[in-house]
């Protein structure tokens, strides 16, 4: 079982098509899919500035935002089945389908160490991906990204949240980064199993990867 994140950005980019075609094409009893909070989510970081609202309030919005983008992803692939909770997610794969997580059981009545603006969508599909104990994570986002650039330097350029990087040290999966582009390098990792070049390991078979924001 594979968890592939799609950056909530892409819930407005024309190639989002063709990502929902591949997955429900060649996940089906595989892929649990995660989708970012994108737009949504920037929404609430500046709705948080302006009223100064706490994180807690903000990290419930955010997850909203998140379940509103796989709302969005459901009404253009039908097929892809929704599931609010991760117990779902396996019958789902057994019965051949794509699992779409909806994220409502990470909202939060009390605040705690994840409801912070440095734990984000990707972190919470790394987590996602650990919890299943998935074979691989694969996480799609819309910038470019050079393979060169160190993760605390990827941290730096805010492509990486901060929980993320220290969440993957110890991950013991593949972390695959893939850009806006490369459904084509999705369609190959998906028939062939083979790792992506675009991933940054500090020990064998663990990767830090992943975008920015919910």
């Amino acid at each position: 079982m594979w968890v592939v994140k799609l950056g909530g950005s892409l819930c407005s980019d024309a190639l989002l098509p063709q990502w929902l075609e591949l997955l429900t094409q060649l996940g089906g009893g595989r892929i649990a899919l995660v989708c970012g909070g994108g737009t949504l989510a920037d929404e609430v970081r500046a709705l948080q500035a302006r009223w100064t609202v706490d994180d807690l309030a903000a990290h419930n919005m955010a997850v909203l935002a998140m379940v509103q983008n796989g709302y969005l992803l459901h009404g253009l692939a039908p097929q892809l089945q929704r599931v609010a909770r991760e117990a779902d997610i396996a019958p789902v794969l057994r019965r051949g389908g794509v699992a779409l997580w909806m994220p409502l059981e990470r909202l939060r009545d009390q605040a705690d160490a994840t409801t912070n603006w440095s734990v984000t969508g990707d972190s919470m599909a790394l987590a996602l991906a650990q919890r299943l104990n998935a074979e691989r994570l694969v996480m799609v986002k819309s910038c470019a990204i050079d393979p060169q650039r160190s993760l605390e330097q990827l941290v730096a350029d805010e492509v990486l949240d901060a929980a993320f990087a220290r969440l993957a040290r110890r991950a013991g999966l593949p972390i695959d980064l893939l850009c806006r582009d490369q459904v084509e390098v999705l369609r190959s990792l998906l028939l062939t199993g083979q790792r992506h070049g675009h991933v940054v390991s500090t020990e064998p078979n663990v990767g830090q990867l992943a975008d920015s924001g919910y």
